[in-house]
This record gives C-alpha cells, sequence and structure tokens, in this order.
C-alpha cells in the first residue's frame, strides 16, 4: 500500500482503489496504477539519482495528447491517476507525477520544483521537474521530452520563468520565495483538492 503526503493530507491507494480504477477506466489502467505503486514501493532505499531516473522514464512511456484533445480544455492539470488510468497528458502532468512520486520514494519536498519554462526549439511554454541536491546547487531535469535526467547547463533550450512546491513560488530571477497563495499557484491547489477527492471517492466506493 502506497500512500502520497498532500500537505496536511495523506491519502492511500488501496485495492479498493484499484478496483475502483478498473471498473472506471478498464483493467489496463489498473495495471498501471499497480504498476506505479509497485515503484514507489521497491525503491525507496535507491539513490536519488537512480530514482530520478526511474521515475522519469517510468512517466515518459506514458503518451503525450494536448489538453484539448484529451479533456476538452485549454489548460488543465491532471492528477497522476488520471494521467495512468487515461494512458495519456501532457507536459504538466507528466511534472506532477513525477514529483508526488518523488515525494513518496522518500526525496524532501525543498529539493523538487516543478518548473515553468520556455522551450526555445520549439518556441513554446512547457513544463519540468528540476531537482536540487542542495538549494544553491546546479538542478538536474525531468523532461517528458527526453529519457535522460540531465543538468540545467545541458539544457540551453530551456529558458526558466518560474518554479513551485508544496511550500511555495520562487521566480527565475529571483532568490526569494512568495506566498504559496500567489496565483500562478492556484491550478496546483484545485489539483491537491481534486486528488484527494478522486482517493476518498475511489476508497469508498
Amino acid at each position: 500500500m502506497a500512500c502520497l503526503a498532500l500537505g496536511e493530507y495523506s491519502v492511500q491507494i488501496t485495492e479498493k482503489m484499484l478496483a475502483y480504477i478498473g471498473e472506471k477506466y478498464g483493467q489496463s489502467a489498473a495495471k498501471r496504477v499497480n504498476r506505479w505503486q509497485e515503484l514507489m514501493q521497491e525503491n525507496k532505499g535507491d539513490s536519488d539519482w537512480d530514482k530520478l531516473n526511474q521515475v522519469n522514464k517510468f512517466f515518459n512511456k506514458i503518451d503525450w495528447i494536448s489538453d484539448q484533445e484529451h479533456w476538452k480544455q485549454r489548460d488543465y492539470w491532471a492528477t497522476p491517476v488520471e494521467l495512468l488510468a487515461t494512458n495519456g497528458g501532457d507536459c504538466e502532468d507528466y511534472s506532477i507525477a513525477k514529483y508526488f512520486t518523488l515525494k513518496e520514494l522518500g526525496m524532501p519536498m525543498e529539493k523538487l520544483r516543478i518548473t515553468y519554462v520556455i522551450a526555445t526549439d520549439i518556441n513554446q511554454a512547457h513544463m519540468v521537474l528540476a531537482y536540487y541536491e542542495t538549494p544553491e546547487a546546479e538542478p538536474l531535469i525531468l523532461d517528458n521530452l527526453k529519457d535522460r535526467v540531465l543538468p540545467a547547463s545541458a539544457r540551453p533550450d530551456l529558458l526558466p520563468v518560474y518554479g513551485f512546491n508544496g511550500d511555495g513560488l520562487w521566480m527565475a530571477r529571483e532568490r526569494s520565495k512568495e506566498l504559496k497563495q500567489n496565483s500562478k499557484l492556484f491550478k496546483w491547489d484545485d489539483l491537491n483538492a481534486r486528488l484527494v477527492k478522486e482517493m476518498e471517492k475511489a476508497n469508498a466506493s
């Protein structure tokens, strides 16, 4: 049984939830979520480097689908369960799922920032997950466009704009952390609330 910490909440992937996913999305979806659970259970003792690479490769196997095509919305942040169950998502969804999974694997939240960037090669907004070994260290980048985890210096195609986690938001050109209530984090708070409801509904079925 895996447990994901969401702020003050703690929610679990139970057999009841897997059954609910199987009924709602199909048995292939339940198997993907179960493999996610196994990943979180079996790799807690690995090094940070191994965790980063395993998690990046695991989620990068999921198909990329635009929000408009997948959810009929311009910008929708899916929960990790929605991403896995539907086997499709976009850059925000990959980054969010990797963040929660690494937290469950025991990685401190302060080492992780979901980071909004401009991908200059394709000239569009993009989102990745950044890992900081120390607050001042060069971050390592987990990107759905690349299976290799690379240092930021090896990704000159990415121009950071801001990064955030469950503790706050950082602008790329500033050292100070902004308040969590910043409007840029509205979707983050909504995502967390939906994930808690999703888990509660599944486990109450």
